[in-house]
């Protein structure tokens, strides 16, 4: 039985959510501000944390970058759920580190949709082992096992949603792929116009990959339609920092 740990101050929301996902077949535990939040994350090794950002103590875009710094949560999906809606909070909550963002009010059916979607996707087997697909092209291999790519000969740790973003371009190399069959394959639901998403993902690859991210070689935006990965066997390679 999955375990989801949420943590948020406003009892209403966190009993609504609570018996959902109860219902739904969940192992469900509670933390009412960010320190205690941090403290279960550790103590429980949950598959799934559904963060608010507006917590007493420390607030959840904190909270998030510090799961992410320390090694026994680092790889654990964040689902943020907040009432901050504005773009910019969005973007904050991506770079903190958080695999998906919901804004409250939210329909419990999409609620529950995000969460299965995460866990299918971060369920400790990467989706590019699951099937023979491509895993190397020009100066780029990649290693699920490992969530890794090898880039011109040097190894780049990438996040869950890094390696699934990376290797959905990589199936499509040379081609364009739409901001919707991002969504669909990557995030694993039906899209929306929160594009933002991909703007993000894709701008942490390029400080991975590219040489100068501001002008990206390898990762380009084909501006209306979407994101197209060319790659070649000239020297060169991203930063491996």
């Amino acid at each position: 039985m999955p375990r989801i740990l949420i943590i948020d101050d406003d009892p209403a929301i966190s009993d609504l959510v609570s018996i959902n996902l109860e219902m739904a077949g969940y192992d469900v535990q509670q933390a009412v501000d960010g320190i205690k939040g941090q403290a279960l994350a550790v103590q429980l090794q949950p598959d799934l944390i559904m963060l608010d950002l507006m917590l007493p103590k420390v607030d959840g875009f904190t909270v998030c970058q510090r799961l992410r710094r320390d090694e026994r949560t680092a790889d654990i999906p964040v689902l943020m759920l907040t009432a901050l809606g504005q773009i910019q909070d969005k973007i904050q909550g991506f770079d903190s580190g958080a695999d998906d963002y919901l804004t409250k009010p939210f329909d419990v059916e999409e609620m529950l949709a995000r969460v299965r979607a995460l866990l299918r996707r971060t369920d400790r087997i990467p989706q590019a082992a699951k099937h023979s697909e491509i895993l190397n092209q020009g100066p780029l291999t990649l290693v699920p096992e490992r969530f890794e790519a090898i880039w011109f000969g040097k190894s780049i740790k990438l996040t869950h949603l890094e390696f699934e973003l990376l290797h959905c371009l990589l199936q499509r190399h040379g081609q364009t792929v739409s901001p919707s069959d991002i969504l669909r394959e990557v995030w694993g639901y039906e899209p929306d116009d929160d594009i933002e998403t991909i703007r993000v993902h894709i701008r942490h690859l390029r400080t991975k990959l590219e040489p100068n991210p501001r002008r990206p070689r390898f990762i380009k935006t084909v501006y209306g339609a979407g994101y197209c990965l060319e790659l070649s066997t000239e020297e060169g390679g991203g930063n491996p920092a």
